[in-house]
């Protein structure tokens, strides 16, 4: 990536958990300064440790000395999800944000839940935004927010996250992987790597205003990628469950109501990224050593 001087750039990260993670650790490895938020004070604790310049922040606790803890900052990513009452980083720290010199980029993390249902048709950045649950409303306002910002704001609208721990060989391993079958119903998803690809892409190529979706090659019904991971083990799969008769939390069963093909054209044509893991046949494979080492107590890598 070409982000000249490391040492010259500060990430701060509202948010700064599984996916901001993966490039908070990519850029500190080019020099890059890191910092960011959590609610919990012992991961806070651990992530000094590590170097990063931690801070607590919840809505009910904003930062305590926002000037010192976003001195310097070049580049924000917020992946923060908006509560009741709406964006939380906006509600507090907007100003001190605006009151920045040389922030050069800023990234939000949404999710295609904002074009709602659209029965498995193709949708890309340009489609007119339906979301139908009340957290994706809260998602679309949130972006509205940061696009009249006046801030260098870029969205990114991320499809089902995976990777490390947080996937469906994981699930099989643990005994807890459902194949819940809805015909017709597929999801489109992407592997962590992957979303701090798009960042890093996008940082090297700042485009304020732009919107991306952030997902693999190909949406695929949910009990297939179950299937495949079951494969990947050498073991049965868990049984075909009827979508309409299977005992579902009220937010597991909201997620079946989107059915939606998602693009990725821009991310390719605009970023110049290439997936490392094109669908979740790839991504999978490249975690099945990963998880089979850590139940076997092997450190894995």
């Amino acid at each position: 990536m070409d982000g000249g001087d490391g040492l010259s750039k500060r990430l701060f990260c509202f948010g700064l958990g599984f996916t901001a993670r993966v490039l908070a650790d990519r850029l500190a490895g080019q020099g890059w300064q890191i910092a960011g938020t959590t609610r919990d004070p012992a991961k806070a604790e651990s992530l000094r440790r590590h170097g990063f310049d931690m801070h607590l922040f919840g809505r009910d606790h904003p930062l305590d000395d926002p000037q010192r803890a976003l001195a310097g900052t070049t580049h924000v990513l917020h992946s923060i999800i908006p509560d009741l009452e709406g964006d939380p980083v906006a509600d507090r720290h907007l100003e001190d944000l605006r009151a920045l010199g040389g922030l050069e980029w800023l990234g939000w993390l949404g999710t295609t839940a904002v074009y709602g249902d659209r029965q498995g048709e193709w949708v890309d950045e340009d489609a007119v935004l339906t979301p139908g649950a009340d957290r994706a409303q809260r998602r679309l306002a949130a972006e509205r927010t940061w696009l009249a910002s006046g801030l260098p704001a870029h969205l990114f609208r991320l499809a089902g996250i995976y990777g490390p721990g947080r996937n469906q060989v994981r699930d099989v391993l643990d005994g807890h992987a459902r194949r819940i079958v809805k015909p017709g119903q597929v999801f489109s998803r992407i592997h962590v790597e992957d979303i701090a690809t798009v960042l890093e892409a996008s940082i090297a190529r700042p485009r304020p205003g732009a919107v991306y979706n952030v997902c693999d090659d190909e949406p695929a019904p949910p009990q297939d990628v179950v299937a495949f991971a079951a494969e990947l083990l050498g073991v049965e799969p868990p049984p075909a469950l009827d979508y309409a008769t299977a005992t579902l939390s009220p937010m597991a069963r909201s997620f079946y109501a989107d059915n939606r093909r998602v693009r990725n054209d821009r991310i390719k044509a605009e970023l110049g990224v290439r997936l490392a893991f094109p669908s979740y046949r790839e991504g999978l494979r490249a975690l099945l050593p990963v998880e089979t080492a850590q139940l076997n107590g092997r450190p894995s890598t």
